[in-house]
């Protein structure tokens, strides 16, 4: 789709969402234009419309990892930057939201659920899996990207498949699952521990260990970073979807945020984002998930 056909139909969508969801949703509080936040551990349903907020006062917040590179990272210069940033930008100019306007707030794993359920941040685009834990208290989007658990070895190892690691030895770090792993799918493996996912990787380099496992797009980071590395074999466990999340309740946002996604990934730019920051093609599929069905309809 060329960039005038997709906002045209952005912004078609985004008026629709508007008009359909305003009239149902709370007010905003004060007159700064905050929404009213729900007390931590108590999510709010349907008392926000952040999508009208955004549209009004052209000013978006996100939550990112700064401390989780390629996803988000700090540039020399102190400035936000990765994959999830990326994202972060490209949303923010699907809703004419200028650049100045566009915060990006540094959250921790841990702090995520809290910030949205307190309105500190509009979205969290940072690295964010889906469970059903998780769903009980905020919202989720259609997946944006997809992780598995793979292994990272030297080029040249010869070692291709799982079973070419019968007889090697195999980094994991402390207290990961992944030394459990190892002993189902390669029994004949020795396992050795690291106390960091750096240390592992510098163990790969030096020879201390044949292969590394580990979070599939952190490994594809540290291939593009040191090319005598490489990432081989499939996923050693089922795939990580990693969504948006928000606010529990908000339906107009939700519904924006699902077309934004779908069409990041159907015209190819969420791809070519996470080859500029991995180095290459995302290995597993998103499947597009159109939030509107109209184009099913019959035409006679």
């Amino acid at each position: 789709m060329n960039s005038k056909k997709m906002k045209g139909v952005t912004g078609t969508l985004v008026a629709l969402l508007v008009l359909g969801g305003v009239a149902g949703c709370a007010a905003f509080g004060g007159s700064n234009g905050q929404s009213n936040s729900a007390a931590i551990g108590s999510p709010s349903t349907g008392n926000t419309d952040v999508l009208q907020k955004v549209m009004s006062t052209r000013t978006l917040t996100v939550g990112c990892i700064l401390s989780f590179p390629p996803f988000g990272l700090e540039s020399p210069n102190g400035q936000p930057e990765g994959y999830d940033v990326d994202m972060a930008k490209a949303l923010a100019k699907s809703l004419n939201v200028p650049p100045q306007n566009l915060h990006i707030m540094d959250v921790t794993a841990q702090a995520r659920i809290p910030d949205l359920q307190t309105g500190k941040v509009d979205v969290v685009i940072g690295n964010f899996t889906q469970t059903t834990a998780r769903w009980q208290s905020v919202d989720f989007t259609n997946p944006y990207v997809v992780a598995g658990e793979r292994l990272i070895v030297k080029k040249g190892s010869g070692i291709n498949k799982l079973s070419d690691l019968n007889g090697k030895t195999v980094g994991v770090t402390t207290g990961s699952t992944d030394d459990q792993i190892v002993k189902q799918v390669a029994p004949g493996a020795k396992v050795h521990y690291f106390n960091t996912s750096a240390d592992a990787i510098q163990g790969v380099k030096s020879g201390i260990v044949d292969a590394f496992i580990e979070d599939s797009n952190f490994l594809q980071y540290q291939a593009k970073m040191n090319p005598s590395l490489e990432v081989v074999g499939g996923s050693l466990v089922p795939l990580e979807y990693n969504s948006f999340g928000i606010k529990k309740g908000d339906q107009n946002w939700l519904n924006y945020l699902n077309f934004f996604i779908f069409d990041m990934n159907s015209s190819g730019e969420n791809a070519a984002l996470y080859k500029k920051w991995f180095g290459v093609y995302p290995p597993y599929p998103v499947n597009p998930t159109m939030p509107m069905v109209s184009s099913l309809a019959p035409t006679s």
